[in-house]
């Protein structure tokens, strides 16, 4: 309970209020043969536009985005690299899974197709 400007303010939140960040990646990335990435198209949440998703990653954060740059130059397309609880994921607007699964096999990445 505090005042502000003569009134009573009451607030139902406890704890820390500060906001909450995704946690750091890993301080080291692994090598790429060490890698198991999966390959998917998914439109789930996305108003019906279709994005590939490739998940299974183990890299810095600084490695993470710079291997997504390389990806979106190679489609002609956006997209994002994501740093999340869950894992850390590459999205590519658009269906580009066979362009990027021939890129992470040069890059010597083991590469697999999941979904439908």
């Amino acid at each position: 309970m505090t005042k502000q400007k003569g009134k009573l303010v009451y607030s139902t939140q406890t704890g820390d209020r500060r906001k909450r960040t995704a946690p750091p990646g890993p301080r080291s990335s692994l090598p790429p043969a060490q890698h198991n990435l999966k390959i998917m198209r998914d439109r789930k949440g996305r108003r019906g536009k279709v994005v590939t998703v490739i998940s299974g990653f183990t890299l810095t954060e600084v490695d993470l985005k710079a291997l997504a740059k390389e990806l979106k130059n190679l489609c002609g397309a956006g997209g994002t690299a994501k740093n999340e609880t869950s894992g850390q994921t590459i999205e590519i607007q658009g269906d580009h899974r066979d362009k990027v699964a021939e890129k992470l096999k040069s890059l010597e990445y083991k590469v697999k197709f999941a979904g439908g």
